[in-house]
């Protein structure tokens, strides 16, 4: 069994945010990236699949040479090997475009995502490659089981509970609950150093969407108070400031 799972390369939860070249533009200098959480949870259930010698993991990511370090600590997790598309990602389509076409020149049994990136949010790549590569694409998704030739795949829907069965390729985005992310330990940073990351060029694609500016979120105004006995006042502000009444 051979899996593939894309990581992306995002800014740490905690790093502040700003913009550069009049708002057009993600400032990362000072900003400290990491596998995105999502994708760390595919990578996690990826190798408990493979466990005890029944396949190989390969992570896949899109992106410049700035990434390396992220995709080593996807190798010190536990993936056997890597593989960086070498372009910077501009969008979704041109994302899932570049892992599609790496994957139609080799032969996994699955390709396994995060539900969504936690820098952009779009949840569109996986959906994106399933549709490029002509396969069934499960869109987040609780749990994946494996017997070789079927997935038994949970996801949750309105109301309740969807099990799938899926024979053949596919893909799939894994939310929380799929499995447990993992720690690197020791022996898996240093053997990351010399497992291989293979680096193959992009492919051209249409360009298909452009950002015109980014904007930060307005900050918070200040609290007013407003005493127990004196709900009248609460109400007059609610519908002459709030204008939510």
């Amino acid at each position: 069994m051979k899996i593939l799972v894309c990581i992306s390369n995002v800014p740490d939860t905690t790093t502040k945010i700003t913009f550069t070249n009049d708002n057009t533009q993600f400032n990362t200098s000072g900003v400290q990236y990491i596998v995105n959480p999502y994708d760390e949870i595919a990578l996690s259930k990826a190798i408990e699949l493979c466990e005890g010698g029944k396949g190989t993991v390969t992570v896949v990511n899109v992106g410049e040479s700035s990434t390396d370090p992220t995709i080593r600590k996807a190798l010190a997790i536990g993936a056997d090997d890597a593989v960086r598309i070498n372009a910077a990602p501009r969008d979704a389509y041109f994302t899932a475009y570049q892992i599609a076409e790496y994957a139609k020149s080799t032969d996994f049994d699955m390709i396994l995502c995060g539900r969504e990136s936690i820098d952009y949010n779009g949840a569109q790549v996986p959906a994106m490659i399933g549709e490029f590569l002509d396969i069934p694409s499960i869109s987040i998704i609780k749990n994946l089981s494996y017997d070789g030739t079927t997935a038994t795949i949970d996801r949750e829907i309105e109301g309740g509970k969807e099990i799938i069965s899926v024979t053949g390729k596919f893909v799939a985005s894994c939310s929380e609950g799929t499995a447990e992310a993992k720690i690197p330990n020791m022996r898996g940073i240093m053997s990351a150093r010399t497992k291989p990351l293979q680096v193959v060029e992009s492919v051209a694609v249409e360009v298909v969407s452009s950002i015109s500016s980014f904007e930060t979120p307005a900050p918070r105004g200040t609290v007013k108070l407003i005493p127990a006995a004196e709900p009248e006042s609460l109400i007059s502000l609610l519908h002459e400031e709030a204008k939510v009444i």
